[in-house]
């Protein structure tokens, strides 16, 4: 009898976050939070063992598209948090339609109740579903989506 058996990967999810999501933890807190996303990516992979979870994130817009693009055709789910990009990019909504993978655009806060420019996305006519306001359990909520 083997002692050691090796995680068995079921579901392979990319999470990317576009700009100032580097700065969670402490940019904003009374919006965005106390935790850092490196500290809660931890607490998803450890409640998820059975996914695997890769993350990218960027503050440039031609990084993100390269990312789509990149596991787009790959992954079996992509959770997309484009920042303000959300609002202004066509080129990051183009490439989530370009791709075969499925895409959850998520929010931490609930942009409908924010500044009249964060409530038009031009990313969730081409995402799965879109998931705001639940802080970072937004995330959480995008991968129990995919299972």
């Amino acid at each position: 009898m083997n002692l050691f058996t090796e995680k068995q990967i079921n579901m392979e999810l990319c999470i990317i976050n576009g700009p100032n999501l580097n700065l969670l933890g402490t940019r904003e807190t009374s919006i965005y939070g106390s935790v850092s996303f490196d500290l809660y990516l931890e607490e998803l992979k450890t409640s998820y063992p059975e996914i695997g979870i890769s993350y990218f994130q960027s503050n440039i817009e031609g990084e993100i598209i390269n990312k789509l693009h990149e596991v787009g055709f790959i992954s079996d789910g992509i959770i997309l948090n484009a920042g303000g990009y959300t609002h202004t990019s066509v080129a990051i909504a183009d490439a989530v339609k370009a791709i075969s993978t499925p895409v959850v655009e998520v929010h931490i806060s609930n942009v409908a109740t924010r500044e009249e420019f964060r409530q038009k996305s031009l990313i969730a006519p081409n995402a799965k579903g879109s998931i705001i306001g639940f802080g970072l359990n937004s995330y959480r909520l995008a991968i129990q989506s995919f299972l």
